[in-house]
């Protein structure tokens, strides 16, 4: 009797990993819609239309998302999937710290600007929790800050600074280039190239000032300290959102 119980919870487990595998193509499936139906359609995302351009009806889509709230959930998990892919090739410790912070912010930009409607739905959800603003726009740039903190508080030690200005710093750095994104997707009246570089100068401007004031000389052509290994795994966690498979 214990033999057959256990070869029945085997194929019990199989036929619920082929389930949770089913679920997950399907949900990913249904999140490509969606992002076809912003593209086509603007930020107002509808459930008929994702439906529709999935070619399944709106209570199948309800199987795999409770509500439209959830699927936005999903697009923001994908949406900060994307943005770490762009981000990471930026983070590398043998570019030139110039073109480090450059690279890091033309992705920044390249990314709002091939999905701006995925932005803006995003923008759109916030909800007060626990007194403070939160939603997925909101939680993407803490994650990018904190990633950037750990960062900035590295490169400090090896610099000899204190390290204590690494969170302000990063949250300043991550406002400045959000809020410029948001700024040049409603305006469009300067190019990305040129934007890119504007911001790229401030932060430039700010960091090797900072750096400079207390008699430390960076030279823009030549690649930072290496970081240590370990950081640089934490920082490939981070900018995702704490991404997780669908």
């Amino acid at each position: 009797m214990g033999g057959t119980v256990k070869v029945g919870a085997g194929a019990g487990d199989a036929r619920k990993d082929r389930w949770t595998t089913h679920r997950a193509r399907r949900r990913r499936e249904f999140v490509d819609a969606a992002l076809r139906v912003l593209e086509l359609q603007g930020p107002d995302l509808l459930m008929d239309a994702v439906a529709a351009e999935a070619g399944v009806t709106k209570p199948v889509l309800y199987r795999y998302f409770s509500d439209k709230a959830e699927l936005v959930e999903a697009l923001a998990e994908r949406g900060s999937e994307i943005l770490a892919e762009r981000l990471l090739p930026a983070i590398n410790a043998g570019t030139p710290a110039l073109a480090s912070v450059r690279d890091g912010v033309a992705a920044y930009f390249a990314v709002i600007d091939e999905y701006p409607n995925l932005y803006w739905l995003l923008a759109r959800h916030v909800t007060i929790e626990g007194g403070r603003l939160s939603g997925p726009v909101q939680r993407n740039k803490e994650s990018i800050a904190s990633a950037l903190t750990v960062v900035f508080s590295d490169y400090l030690w090896v610099f000899g600074l204190d390290s204590g200005g690494a969170e302000p710093w990063a949250y300043g750095v991550t406002g400045l280039v959000q809020s410029t994104g948001e700024w040049w997707l409603q305006r469009r009246s300067m190019s990305r190239a040129h934007v890119v570089d504007l911001v790229t100068r401030l932060i430039w401007a700010a960091l090797s000032g900072l750096l400079r004031e207390a008699g430390i000389a960076v030279d823009p052509d030549q690649p930072l300290p290496g970081l240590h290994p370990s950081l640089l795994g934490l920082i490939g966690d981070r900018p995702a959102g704490q991404v997780t498979p669908e």
